[in-house]
């Protein structure tokens, strides 16, 4: 090949690179969760909740717990570890996976990894077999039981700091702490098999904790990101197609119905039929169990969801089903206003609760983390000015395609 060639060959490549980095900056433009549009809605209005003691500060900054309602949206693009932090997909975990499922982050970890014993001479394959009291451990041909709560403290010690990382590797050393009785000559290697599959809830539970530090340090700028973004993943955790492998109806043959529910369905009737008037921020006893029961609900839900649609598209006319619309100086295909219609119907009010729902939850969390940090006074605190988070599309990052 000439150096002519090469150049524009060149040429070619980096205007494709530009072309694939700018569709994916704006593939959440037409279809994230709950569209730009509801999450900035659910998080202005569960300002509305708080009492007087919290309700000076948010209104002061209503305006950035409105745009910034949307970045967890946006940093799915910009960093892998983001996107599974909006979903759990609990039915992936069997048919009793909300109970056999453990609610708390490294025992889920413990329980679904992959274990692999490596010397220089072979790979061992090591079988958990985990309850509440005690992890059986199958080694070649041999079981240990060790109580639970010294494989926790094992795998928190030596494993959860990798957590980030690629790979996840114990050393020999460690591993012998483990299993004493068992002539160890290698070290154990983990894969995660859980967080692929979603980790909403136990994100939830974190970040409570998160925002009860800030409240307690009046860092009032972490106060506000924190506050914002929080928002977004509880109202993720409302939509029932978040707690489901079958995210987009791609296994039902129902593809596009993700962005139909959550997006097309509130930018159509959420201003001018739905309430928002959902009452005061409740105080929450157990952040924990209050997550999870909101994937339960939500998850519950799932069925009506998906079996409305698919009678519907089955009885009604079939071009009436699909129009073009013009969105964002784009053409685009969506579902046409009578068939929205009759579908919302059918569903009897199920997305304005759920938006109602995440109004009152948010702003309960809010409320309940400032309880928890000693009613910390926010009536001194004036209008912020937060510098704008700079987020960088990665190109190379792969996240749920709901639009289609």
């Amino acid at each position: 090949m000439n150096s002519n060639a090469k150049k524009t060959l060149g040429a070619i490549s980096s205007i494709c690179i530009v072309f694939v980095i700018y569709l994916s900056s704006t593939a959440f433009i037409s279809s994230p969760e709950w569209g730009f549009y509801g999450h900035r809605k659910i998080n202005r209005m569960a300002v509305f909740t708080l009492p007087p003691e919290m309700i000076g500060f948010y209104k002061k900054n209503i305006e950035y717990i409105t745009e910034h309602a949307v970045d967890p949206d946006k940093r799915r693009y910009a960093t892998k570890h983001e996107a599974v932090r909006h979903y759990i997909d609990i039915d992936s975990w069997g048919e009793n996976a909300l109970k056999d499922v453990p609610w708390i982050f490294d025992d889920a970890l413990m329980k679904y990894a992959d274990y692999k014993l490596i010397n220089r001479l072979d790979t061992l394959g090591l079988q958990l077999q985990y309850s509440r009291d005690t992890v059986n451990i199958y080694l070649d041909h041999k079981s240990y039981a060790i109580s639970t709560d010294t494989f926790r403290q094992f795998f928190r010690n030596e494993v959860m700091p990798q957590y980030y990382e690629d790979d996840w590797t114990v050393s020999n050393l460690a591993v012998r702490d483990i299993l004493e009785d068992y002539d160890i000559d290698g070290d154990l290697h983990i894969k995660d098999e859980f967080s692929q599959e979603g980790i909403l809830p136990y994100h939830l539970n974190t970040m409570y904790y998160w925002l009860v530090k800030a409240f307690q340090d009046g860092d009032y700028e972490k106060i506000l990101r924190l506050s914002a973004e929080y928002g977004h993943y509880i109202g993720d955790a409302h939509v029932p197609l978040h707690t489901t492998k079958n995210y987009n109806g791609q296994l039902t043959d129902q593809v596009g119905i993700h962005a139909f529910w959550e997006s097309r369905l509130p930018e159509l009737y959420a201003d001018s039929e739905y309430s928002f008037l959902v009452g005061k921020a409740l105080y929450i006893k157990k952040p924990l169990k209050y997550f999870w029961g909101i994937v339960e609900e939500s998850h519950s839900l799932l069925p009506d969801v998906l079996d409305t649609e698919k009678e519907l598209t089955q009885t009604f006319p079939e071009d009436q089903q699909m129009c073009y619309d013009e969105r964002l100086d784009r053409t685009i295909k969506t579902q046409c206003p009578e068939f929205s219609r009759a579908y919302h119907d059918r569903m009897d009010g199920m997305v304005e609760r759920r938006m109602q729902d995440a109004v009152l939850s948010i702003g309960s969390v809010w409320f309940s983390a400032w309880l928890d940090a000693g009613q910390p006074d926010l009536n001194l605190v004036e209008k912020l000015d937060i510098k704008k988070e700079v987020i960088k599309i990665d190109a190379s990052i792969n996240t749920r395609d709901h639009s289609n």
